[in-house]
Order: structure tokens, then sequence, then C-alpha cells
């Protein structure tokens, strides 16, 4: 039987730490600032900065919506970023993805200033994060390695398989759990023996988006498990664990939802602080 990791329960302890460090900032006379774009109407999408709005709210940083049609050009885009970036009050910048059909993600990401891309996605803190430097860390790997933090658990010398190999969550948890001495295999679509590989992880994360891909069997008795698949099924959100089934093997695992979900808009929130901090030298 499984412990719970309660991704939910810890972001909140987050966000009041950061509550904290905002009113300190605000005394020293700078409000934090999160800029965030939405390009089209996706109602998934406009869930997903509601949320972040509100957590602003919650913890005293300022969030502004700059909200784009679905019909806006490759140029206005870029001009908006060009736009934000030049804002002295503007602290973090987050554009919204995936963008609609015909956008250039990956030029719209490279046009934000570094010192501003709160979702650590620029080419240059990629590369930081790849050689060691500090830098900003993708929100979702972030908050994984804050709930291995909170449990208490010792990377080094372990296993660690990551199922997925997105920039967004797979290269990068594959890359901090390097840094923590794990050894570290990618798992993909053309891997060969998945099962087998994942029977063996002391830690297993799972970033897939196929509903309960992960079986009971696949899992190594006592290991870790991190879900940060969400995908809806039959109007229930579920993970790319089998949840019920994974419970009875694993050492720890987290749920879906309240598990990684909550964590990812907590560090959001703290590399926004951290862009604020790092402007006034704090």
């Amino acid at each position: 039987m499984a412990q719970i990791i309660d991704g939910k329960g810890l972001a909140q302890k987050i966000r009041k730490q950061l509550s904290q460090e905002v009113e300190e900032l605000v005394r020293l006379g700078k409000q934090p600032c999160l800029a965030v774009v939405l390009v089209g109407d996706d109602p998934a999408s406009q869930v997903y900065v509601n949320n972040k709005k509100r957590s602003c709210q919650e913890v005293g940083i300022e969030s502004k919506e700059f909200l784009l049609p679905a019909t806006a050009t490759q140029e206005e885009l870029l001009q908006l970023i060009d736009d934000l970036n030049q804002d002295n009050t503007v602290d973090g910048i987050l554009v919204q993805l995936p963008l609609p059909k015909g956008l250039d993600e990956q030029e719209v990401i490279a046009r934000i200033n570094p010192a501003k891309d709160v979702d650590g996605f620029h080419p240059v803190n990629v590369g930081k994060l790849y050689i060691g430097l500090d830098t900003f860390l993708p929100c979702t790997p972030a908050g994984i390695m804050e709930m291995l933090k909170e449990i208490n658990y010792d990377i080094s010398g372990k296993k660690a398989v990551v199922l997925g190999r997105s920039n967004i969550v797979g290269k990068p948890i594959a890359q901090l759990l390097l840094q923590y001495n794990a050894t570290v295999t990618i798992c993909h679509s053309r891997t060969k023996n998945i099962k087998e590989e994942c029977s063996q992880a002391d830690i297993l994360v799972a970033a897939v988006g196929q509903s309960q891909m992960v079986k009971a069997d696949w899992i190594k008795p006592g290991a870790v498990v991190i879900d940060v698949g969400i995908n809806r099924v039959d109007g229930k959100l579920v993970g790319d664990v089998d949840y019920d089934a994974a419970f009875q093997v694993a050492g720890w695992i987290t749920p879906v939802p309240g598990g990684v979900g909550p964590m990812t808009i907590a560090m959001l929130l703290k590399n926004t602080v951290k862009a604020a901090k790092t402007k006034i030298g704090f």
C-alpha cells in the first residue's frame, strides 16, 4: 500500500511562503507581476489561465492578461512579446501553449527575454539547466523535485525511469534527476520492452498522455510513482498510471487530480517571484 504524495497540500505550503516573500518585495517597492498571453479561445487553455490568475491573486502577484484572437498573426504575437519585454513593470511572461495552428511556438518562446521566461522554456534557460547553472526551471519538473524533497527521498544512486521525452516534462525532469545522481533512462514510443524498463525503476515518472497506461505489474514494489498525465475519461480526470492497482504496489504515489498539477502552478509563482527578486538584486 502506497503513501500518497499530497501535491495540493505542498503547493499550499509553498504559496504561503511565497505570499510572505511578495509582501517583503512590495515593502521594498517592487510589485511582482506576471503577464499571461492567451491566443484564441481554447476552453482548456482558458481554464488554465484562470487558475493561474487566481493563484497569483492568492499570493499577491499582479497578473495581467493579454488576449489575442485565434486569427492573430505571428507578427502580432511577436510584437506583443516585444512590448512585454520592454515593460519594466512585468517580471514574468507566460504564453499559454498550445498555440493555434499556423503559429510558430519555438520562435515565440525564443522571443521572450530569458530573464522573464518563467516557464523555463527559452533555449538560454534550457541550456543553463543542462549544464547545471542557476536558472528558471520548467514548472512541472521543478514541482516533481519539490515533491521528492518533501518525502525526504534520497535520489542519489537510484534508478529513475522517465516515460515520455517532451521538452516540457520528460527531458528536463530526466536532467534534474541526473543532477541529483540518479541513473536515468528515458522511455518513449520507440522503446523496446517498456514494461521491463519501468519495472526496474526506483523512481517512475509517467508523462506520456496515455490514460492508465502504467499497470501494477510495470511497477517495482516500493517504487516512487509520479503521475504527470491528465486525461479525461468518461468525464473523470485520470493519470497515465492505473492508480488503484498501482497504489497496492508502489511505496509512494501522486494522485490525479491533486498531485503534480497544483505543484506546477506553485512553481510558476515561485519563478515569477524569483524574476522580481533578481530584477531588484534581492
